[in-house]
């Protein structure tokens, strides 16, 4: 069996049963409440009410909603989830998701023009024209140059899906999309009924030539309210959440492991069962309780009839005894881990966040001597910490970072290994808009993020280095 994961690693080219108590939530109780420590001091009241920031940082707004855009489309609405890829010459890709769902061609967040911009145009890669309105959501490239702080390039990437909202980069370079919606062919929506069915991924370079890729749904990784995903680019595996209240957390193994999207046209997806708990759920309302800081052992279920036509592959889940979690969000790798966020889990509703660690033989028939863990990283006890997270990523410094998507005011957190949550940015505008997306350069000099409402992209510098311990 080690031989199989040997020849994995190899094609990535990288290296690389406890009862349940309230013994977690009493730590990290203690050391969540130290939390004043951490973190890049207080924040900077903004006199342009956009972002607050701490002492020393200073953002840059380099994309809006409804900007012409270079290709002569317009930037969408709602922008989300994202990720930074290096490009050429020392430039950074930024491939971002757009929420939108059906409407008017030249309607308030579409990506075209007019409705004679879209009625001229080849419709040959907009994935879903429907018989009236088209989708409207999709992605956008946005080339910048950190050396100077400036847009230098901008094009829209994929077009006619539903309502993108996360995703992940793959280690070839290219942004995993993720439709977050159910609705099928013959179902209407936005004014139209649609030609094809919804819920499912799809795989988008990170170009810096205009042109819409040729959207091809990646059917094997199941349809569903899909959210985010991370790949491992050890195994090549790709870890998945899906954004319902009875969400399971699943896992795709590709046929034939490569360093390109072929890697996704076949393979076996399955769902994490606890060992020794059956359909345990883990939102802490109910017993029994799910600790924090404890790791727990896993196994993976295989499951069938991916391509969902009834969307049931979570109860398909439940039904062979796998972990309930409560709206699965942002998932991203780092830290040698898989970290994916519950936005509504916990006894108050505030929100989890998970990590899963893989089985040194990830993938293969020695798990079962040699299982994966699952713990929960950290659960908040007061919305001071954060609320409702959503967008997560890894920070070169290793922290977590986590756009919130909560009520009141809204801010980007950052979480140390130990647990210990600051502030890094808030909305200081009066829209009361989440943040998505955030995600740092490949140079680690720029933190990029979304404020979704009024569609803006920030690029966030500083002395990042100078976080406190």
């Amino acid at each position: 069996m080690m031989t199989e994961q040997i020849s994995r690693r190899g094609l990535f080219n990288r290296a690389a049963t406890v009862a349940v108590g309230f013994a977690g939530l009493k730590v990290f109780q203690e050391r969540a409440h130290a939390q004043g420590g951490a973190g890049f001091g207080p924040l900077v009241p903004d006199p342009n009410k956009l972002l607050d920031l701490p002492k020393g940082f200073k953002y840059n707004l380099i994309s809006i909603q409804g900007a012409l855009m270079d290709d002569g489309f317009r930037v969408p609405g709602l922008c989300y989830g994202m990720a930074a890829f290096a490009g050429p010459d020392g430039l950074t890709v930024l491939v971002r998701n757009h929420e939108m769902g059906v409407g008017g061609a030249g309607s308030s967040g579409s990506p075209y023009p007019s409705a004679a911009f879209y009625n001229s145009m080849d419709k040959t890669n907009v994935y879903d024209v429907g018989t009236v309105n088209p989708a409207l959501g999709g992605t956008t490239n946005v080339l910048y140059d950190t050396r100077i702080k400036q847009v230098v390039g901008h094009h829209l990437s994929l077009t006619g899906t539903i309502r993108n909202c996360a995703g992940g980069p793959t280690p070839w370079g290219s942004w995993i999309t993720c439709e977050e919606t159910n609705l099928r062919a013959g179902q209407s929506s936005g004014g139209t009924v649609l030609a094809k069915d919804h819920g499912w991924v799809f795989d988008v370079p990170a170009s810096t030539t205009s042109g819409i890729v040729n959207p091809q749904p990646l059917k094997a990784l199941g349809r569903m309210s899909h959210e985010a995903l991370a790949i491992d680019p050890t195994t090549g595996i790709v870890y998945l959440t899906e954004d319902q209240g009875n969400s399971a957390f699943y896992r795709f193994i590709p046929a034939v492991p490569s360093t390109s999207v072929a890697s996704l046209l076949s393979g076996k997806l399955q769902a994490l069962k606890i060992l020794g708990f059956a359909n345990q759920n883990t939102n802490n309302r109910s017993n029994p309780l799910f600790p924090i800081g404890t790791p727990f052992s896993v196994e993976w279920v295989d499951l069938t009839d991916v391509e969902s036509p009834n969307d049931n592959l979570r109860t398909q889940a439940a039904s062979k005894g796998c972990a309930i979690f409560s709206r699965g969000e942002g998932c991203w790798y780092g830290n040698n881990a898989i970290y994916f966020a519950s936005t509504d889990g916990g006894p108050t509703n505030l929100g989890q966040i998970f990590k899963y660690t893989a089985s040194p033989v990830e993938g293969t028939s020695g798990e079962a001597a040699q299982p994966a863990k699952i713990e929960l990283f950290i659960q908040p006890t007061s919305s001071n910490q954060f609320a409702a997270p959503d967008n997560i990523a890894i920070a070169p410094n290793t922290d977590v970072i986590v756009c919130e998507d909560g009520s009141g005011d809204e801010f980007v957190h950052g979480v140390t290994s130990g647990g210990l949550v600051y502030k890094i940015a808030r909305n200081a505008t009066t829209n009361g808009s989440e943040f998505a997306g955030a995600c740092f350069s490949p140079d680690g000099s720029t933190l990029f993020v979304n404020m979704q409402g009024p569609g803006y992209t920030f690029a966030i510098t500083g002395p990042w280095h100078r976080r406190v311990a």
